[in-house]
């Protein structure tokens, strides 16, 4: 635990959600929505830990045919939601084209007139990235368990962005031209696929040599190796002013990713919630008994 006279992590889930909610000033998110994007415009818009970060590196490596030259990815695909906090003119100059955005806004709040990419993954897997990349930034490893991160966060419905919202959302927009779902786990199982449909979605034309640049610059072994450039660095310097956290927090995003760690990482009766909410989000409503259901319908296609 950090020693820093004034500065510490929590170490109760009361304490993390305080911390947490000083990052987020409703007025500047609400005054950040107010941004109108062009035609061309690119908001790559998953729920959180579902592979932003990923398909942040896939659309910019492609817009500039390899540029690596920033210190944080939202940097130069920046983060719509906190550009007034952050000071970041969303209408700035980029370096590529077209332009390109993030965002974890549902369809009923992203800003409307642009291009979006979606990426929809399991929420247990989803939960278990959110609780590692707070865990060492936000809560002293260990204070915090992923049971209490879960029933406090992440399975709470009285926020109106929740995940199960944010997939039905997108889900019902699926066969919009304007929309390109994709899912994590897809993309785990064919990279390559999933680059050649970002490519066509953002009118790049993609030869051997950029679909080869690409694939490598968005490789897991890239990104850990340049970890730096991917691990929030405005928002955890931002958290570091305005939460009392100390210097040095662990907001490295990249990790391994795995495809079904919830199995090892996830207590059996957090699962059983999250299934019982599936079951009354999702199955009542699309008709899908679980998330492997749902993506293998996506894979197929209409």
């Amino acid at each position: 635990m950090s020693t820093a006279v004034g500065l510490s992590r929590a170490t109760t889930l009361e304490e993390f959600e305080e911390k947490l909610g000083r990052m987020i000033v409703m007025d500047d998110v609400i005054q950040a929505l107010s941004f109108e994007p062009r035609p061309t415009d690119i908001i790559i818009t998953p729920f959180a830990k579902c592979g932003t970060t990923w398909l942040q590196q896939i659309v910019h490596t492609l817009r500039t045919r390899g540029d690596t030259d920033y210190d944080d990815i939202s940097a130069v695909v920046p983060w719509i939601e906190t550009s007034v906090a952050l000071g970041v003119d969303l209408n700035a100059p980029q370096r590529g084209e077209p332009r390109a955005y993030k965002s974890h806004l549902a369809w009923d709040l992203v800003p409307k007139g642009g291009r979006y990419i979606v990426a929809i993954r399991d929420p247990k897997d989803a939960l278990v990235s959110m609780y590692r990349f707070m865990e060492g930034w936000f809560f002293e490893p260990g204070s915090v368990t992923i049971d209490q991160m879960a029933r406090g966060r992440f399975m709470r419905r009285s926020d109106p962005q929740h995940y199960w919202h944010h997939l039905i959302s997108w889900w019902e927009q699926r066969h919009n031209d304007a929309v390109l779902m994709l899912s994590y786990e897809e993309m785990k199982r064919d990279a390559e696929t999933a680059i050649r449909r970002v490519a066509s979605f953002v009118n790049i034309e993609l030869d051997a040599d950029m679909l080869a640049l690409t694939l490598c610059n968005s490789s897991l072994d890239y990104m850990l190796e340049h970890k730096d450039q991917f691990d929030d660095r405005m928002m955890r310097e931002r958290s570091e002013q305005v939460c009392d956290l100390p210097p040095g927090g662990d907001s490295a995003k990249v990790r391994k990713g795995l495809v079904g760690e919830h199995r090892e990482a996830l207590p059996d009766d957090v699962a059983g919630e999250m299934d019982a909410i599936w079951a009354e989000e999702i199955e009542t409503r699309l008709g899908f008994a679980d998330y492997q259901a749902l993506e293998a319908a996506l894979v197929r296609g209409p």
